[in-house]
């Protein structure tokens, strides 16, 4: 009896694409499905002398210990609603700076605008740490000398919480809207040109024109492009929440996130039994609120959504 041979579809029509594409396969395999084996230490009271295999199995009690902690909910809420109120402002920034930069018709100026505000997203968290603190130094900072100098009365910055939402918002802003405007001014240069000239035959005015034409062409992408952060909403970017606010306990109340209070419970309890359990909770969230998210969307308009 012949053993059938295993066939893969297309394989050979499409050999210099598979080829390709190997190098990112080989990468995916290797740092993203690879390391899901490390899932077992959420289950386990990990011991290093026994290693992963011979630590103990304690099963959900490590998801219990962060559930009954007194932190749970604070860090859980401002995971929740910093990232919800990042989201949507950021959205709303970068789609509005591509549609700027695609009425300006001098390209030279759009290079230099998009460079300028492109390199903030090179500088790391550590580097924006240090240039927000000569901002809001309590004693020398120029923020506050600027306040004094008006007449006004210096803010201690790092030790008042009620003001972290909106600076961590700006710095979010000015770090990442130039490069995410990016795919959005890509997206309105693929609109058919015909269309804008036939609304200045109608007459329609510059908002006139980005409310009809603009808008509605570059809605899938703003779509996706929001699916894909909704389904991030559970983790916070940790190099701005703990370089930025330089991990100040005073800053706890609206800065801590369930990331920064992880890496906390990790590097001073060494428990990375509880670690992992809640970034694999994390992770499960992040899937079920994508999967949610995409169906909604799905319902409304299959074209936009992401499969």
């Amino acid at each position: 009896m012949k053993r059938k041979k295993l066939k893969i579809p297309h394989l050979k029509d499409n050999i210099q694409l598979f080829t390709l594409a190997l190098p990112a396969i080989v990468l995916l395999a290797v740092f993203s499905y690879w390391p899901m084996y490390g899932i077992i230490l959420a289950f386990k009271n990990y011991k290093v002398p026994l290693g992963m295999w011979g630590s103990p199995w304690v099963g959900l009690k490590n998801f219990l210990f962060f559930f009954q902690a007194q932190d749970a909910w604070r860090v859980t809420r401002n995971t929740l609603l910093l990232n919800f109120l990042f989201i949507t402002v950021t959205l709303v920034c970068a789609v509005g700076f591509a549609l700027l930069m695609f009425e300006v018709k001098s390209r030279t100026h759009v290079k230099v605008y998009q460079t300028v505000s492109i390199l903030p997203n090179f500088l790391s968290w550590v580097a924006v740490s240090y240039m927000s603190y000569a901002l809001l130094e309590p004693t020398k900072g120029i923020l506050n000398r600027v306040i004094e100098s008006m007449g006004g009365e210096g803010i201690s910055w790092y030790a008042e919480p009620e003001y972290w939402p909106v600076i961590l918002l700006i710095i979010k802003i000015w770090h990442g809207v130039g490069i995410g405007s990016i795919v959005y001014y890509a997206a309105l240069m693929g609109v058919d040109s015909e269309l804008y000239e036939a609304a200045d035959i109608d007459g329609a005015t510059k908002l006139q024109k980005i409310r009809y034409i603009s808008l509605p062409c570059i809605v899938p992408i703003i779509t996706i492009r929001l699916i894909m952060a909704i389904g991030k909403i559970f983790r916070g970017d940790f190099g701005l929440f703990y370089n930025v606010t330089r991990d100040q306990g005073t800053l706890y109340p609206t800065t801590d996130i369930i990331d920064t209070y992880v890496y906390r419970a990790l590097m001073n309890q060494g428990n990375v039994g509880m670690s992992s359990a809640v970034s694999l909770f994390q992770s499960v969230v992040c899937f079920i609120t994508l999967m949610i998210t995409n169906s909604v969307v799905k319902k409304i308009n299959p074209e936009n959504s992401l499969f």
